[in-house]
């Protein structure tokens, strides 16, 4: 006998949904970005689909950057616009607009804390 509830639910949920970060994301956070985990969490977090709508979310660079938020945006969806846990997220790139990617491997870098304070790293400890 089928579960009308489940069914119910999927009906009323997007099949797909194509999300777009920009184009100038680094290897290393677009790998983060296609890891089941993160699109698991999408699917907890994200509610309503939108199209154009943009959010930040955080991705970590590795060992030796800092945090970096990443701007996402809905393109588009396929079906309701309502996520669900059987939603397919798709990805697709983005021109990276002026100053939209600041994070990265600031803190060891000349750009990082360091550099205001006139301290070099070994320094400050």
């Amino acid at each position: 006998m089928p579960n009308t509830q489940t069914d119910a639910t999927a009906a009323e949920t997007a099949r797909r949904v194509v999300v777009s970060y920009p184009d100038e994301l680094s290897a290393w956070a677009r790998d983060q970005l296609d890891t089941d985990r993160f699109r698991t969490y999408l699917r907890r977090v994200l509610d309503d689909l939108p199209p154009g709508h943009t959010w930040e979310e955080f991705v970590d660079v590795g060992c030796c950057g800092n945090s970096l938020d990443i701007p996402l945006r809905i393109e588009s969806v396929d079906g309701p616009e309502r996520m669900g846990s059987d939603t397919e997220i798709e990805y697709a790139t983005r021109e990276t607009e002026p100053g939209e990617l600041e994070g990265g491997w600031r803190v060891q870098s000349k750009g990082g804390p360091a550099a205001t304070s006139g301290k070099r790293r070994d320094e400050r400890e």
